[in-house]
């Protein structure tokens, strides 16, 4: 558990603050050609979102005994595709919604010619934040987070979604494909920010690995649970969207009680894996807390 001296809330609010400034100087401004795309790419970043991966980011590169300022590249890139990955996911095409983060969708306040745009520059965005750094790991960093945002992370785990519709997974099956379309750029958001420090040990590296794989999970069967019992004001985005859409979910599958039991079980197995590491893994652990129990 977290040492008394360390309160969550309040590390997680100054670095929530912190990575939207960030952002906020990354992205072209709105007067700047093209002007529309950029207005839709800041709609679609700022102001809004619970900066999850940058805060993983950030925890595991002071873990790794680096500063927030070397860590910011990364927090900021996998902000940035994750944006990405949600302009794209509500489109028409994809899963079609209307609502994210409490305010119209960016195809809904744009149009979808914009918003695939949108998301095409923010990927690439990312990867120009990681490479400006120019420092000696940053090809490593690369490499990680376009492992975890194409076929065989992010975009697989959309398309193995879009050919599961209407029909009945396995929990292996399941469990594959949410590791794909969620779990792959959390651990990613984790590795990250371990990589942003020069010459981080390999049993760091691990442990992260599998603390992140564990979170991933948890995210996503939290996600699910949350889709079946909260509302549309709380969520900030469509409920019960994955009945409507006859999707497999840990909660169809597992039941709700056993899926609530596997959250908890995930958790403990992430707070045991960073037993061995003193305060300074705190913020991983209130990260781990947050994710296995968050309202929204």
């Amino acid at each position: 558990m977290t040492t008394s001296a360390f309160v969550f809330d309040h590390w997680a609010r100054a670095h929530q603050q912190h990575v939207e400034q960030v952002l906020a100087r990354l992205l072209p401004g709105e007067q700047i050609l093209p002007e529309r795309l950029h207005e839709a790419m800041r709609y679609a970043v700022l102001g809004g979102g619970k900066r999850v991966r940058a805060l993983l980011s950030y925890a595991a590169a002071e873990l790794a005994g680096t500063s927030r300022m070397t860590a910011d590249a990364s927090a900021a890139a996998v902000e940035l595709i994750h944006a990405f990955s949600l302009v794209h996911d509500d489109m028409p095409c994809m899963d079609d919604d209307d609502l994210r983060r409490g305010k119209p969708s960016c195809h809904k306040q744009y149009d979808d010619a914009t918003a695939l745009l949108v998301g095409d520059a923010l990927q690439s965005l990312a990867f120009e934040c990681i490479a400006e750094t120019q420092a000696p790991q940053a090809l490593k960093q690369v490499q990680v987070l376009a492992q975890a945002t194409g076929s065989r992370g992010m975009c697989g785990g959309q398309s193995i979604d879009l050919q599961s519709t209407g029909k009945r997974l396995t929990r292996a099956e399941l469990e594959t494909m949410h590791q794909y379309k969620t779990g792959a750029l959390i651990q990613a958001a984790t590795l990250l920010g371990a990589y942003a420090a020069p010459d981080t040990a390999p049993a760091l590296i691990q442990c992260l690995e599998q603390y992140s794989q564990k979170m991933g999970l948890a995210f996503q069967v939290v996600d699910d649970i949350l889709d079946a019992t909260a509302d549309t004001q709380t969520l900030g985005k469509t409920a019960g969207k994955d009945a409507l859409q006859d999707k497999s979910t840990y909660v169809s599958l597992l039941g709700l009680e056993e899926a609530k039991t596997l959250v908890e079980a995930l958790y403990a197995e992430a707070l045991q894996l960073l037993a061995g590491y003193g305060a300074q893994a705190d913020p991983l652990r209130g990260i781990a807390k947050f994710i296995c129990e968050r309202p929204f």
